[in-house]
């Protein structure tokens, strides 16, 4: 799936065509994603609700099945990815559960904005009166959940293998319409696992895809199935596997799911940031550049998600040349000045200035389509902050 430690074989889809028959046949509707490469990441064009933006297909003939052999990378021919498109386009055809689906994910929201909107109600109280100390806790017990350099514990598992996995789950995130907590949770879990946890290089996706099932069950109202990630990663791995491995997180990591990842962090100061009409184009900005910073190793592991939230605000600022770009509201609501951003703003910077020319294109992709503003075709600010 992501980091290339994937064998994602087409003959396992022949195995499996039978099951993935009757699969359709109960109305399933999530659509298999085919070969993640460090190369490119491709995926069939998407059918039914989901529209997601994918990078353009390989020519005809040409579509990678990627292998890892010895740390190395063997492209080869397959033309098994259509059997797998077939199949997603007969569950699409019988899926009511597909169209049921779709209109209330319009307006869903994840269970902790919900939660928490309800407890306030309950209460009788706003939110107001309580947001700083809740701040001020989420900024004091991020380092407990934070992880530190791990790589060096993994023997088979290097940053730009962490970096595809990555890329492949915000295509999954995408093409799935979950919401943005259950992405930042997924990439969290990853992270606290595999630094606690030496995992072999052919169970990097695993890992992934089972973050990704205990995040949306933490976050989602309509929640992907164990059997939408087993279609989603080609069959490369079964369902008790999924299990399996879902069991083996939640152990390692104590049942801590509740933590202050960079969303939390996000939301909070894009508000500070921003006039009611600015609203839209500096979330988009801000997310962007937070997700680029999500795929890179050393991002996450030098800088605290309340850092890279308010370094992603500000060089969104700086980009959309919004000035002051960092102003006393900004300064009072993170904790951080101008200056103490610097160096994790520059490293956005970079990221965005790199972002159209990347190997890992599903940000880039993601945010420059018109939903999102098309803000990955702006200019990175240049001077605005590179002579800072």
């Amino acid at each position: 799936m992501a980091s290339r430690a994937v064998v994602v074989g087409p003959h396992q889809l022949q195995r499996e065509e039978g099951k993935q028959k009757k699969v359709a046949a109960e109305g399933k509707n999530r659509q298999v994603l085919q070969d993640i490469s460090n190369l490119v990441v491709t995926a069939p064009a998407a059918q039914g609700k989901i529209h997601a933006k994918l990078p353009a297909p390989l020519e005809k003939n040409k579509k990678p099945v990627v292998e890892v052999i010895n740390g190395g990378l063997m492209a080869g021919k397959s033309g098994a990815a259509k059997k797998a498109v077939a199949a997603v386009k007969e569950k699409n055809a019988v899926s009511g559960r597909k169209s049921r689906e779709g209109a209330s994910r319009k307006n869903a929201r994840a269970f902790t904005s919900i939660l928490s909107a309800r407890s306030k109600a309950a209460c009788g109280l706003t939110i107001v009166e309580y947001l700083d100390e809740i701040y001020q806790f989420y900024k004091l017990t991020e380092d407990e959940n934070r992880v530190h350099e791990y790589m060096a514990l993994q023997p088979e598992i290097n940053p730009k293998m962490r970096s595809i996995l990555v890329d492949w789950l915000i295509e999954v995130h995408h093409k799935f319409e979950l919401m943005p907590e259950t992405l930042y949770l997924t990439i969290n879990l990853i992270d606290r696992f595999l630094s606690v946890k030496v995992v072999p290089r052919r169970e990097l996706q695993l890992v992934g895809i089972s973050s990704m099932l205990l995040a949306s069950k933490y976050e989602e109202i309509w929640a992907p199935e164990v059997n939408d990630f087993v279609c989603i990663s080609d069959n490369a791995y079964g369902k008790e596997k999924v299990l399996v491995m879902e069991k083996a997180i939640l152990g390692k990591l104590g049942w801590c799911l509740t933590v202050p990842t960079t969303y939390v962090f996000l939301v909070r100061y894009i508000k500070a940031s921003s006039a009611p009409s600015d609203d839209e184009l500096m979330e988009n900005m801000v997310y962007f550049l937070a997700e680029l910073g999500l795929m890179d190793y050393s991002a996450t592991i030098l800088y605290c998600p309340s850092m890279m939230a308010a370094s992603a605000v500000y060089v969104a600022r700086c980009t959309l040349d919004r000035t002051p770009f960092w102003t006393e509201t900004l300064k009072h609501h993170t904790g951080y000045s101008e200056d103490e951003l610097m160096d994790c703003a520059k490293l956005l910077h970079t990221f965005h200035s790199a972002a159209a020319e990347s190997k890992l294109k599903a940000v880039y992709n993601k945010f420059c389509s018109p939903e999102h503003g098309a803000v990955a075709l702006l200019s990175p600010p240049g001077s605005n902050l590179s002579a800072k």
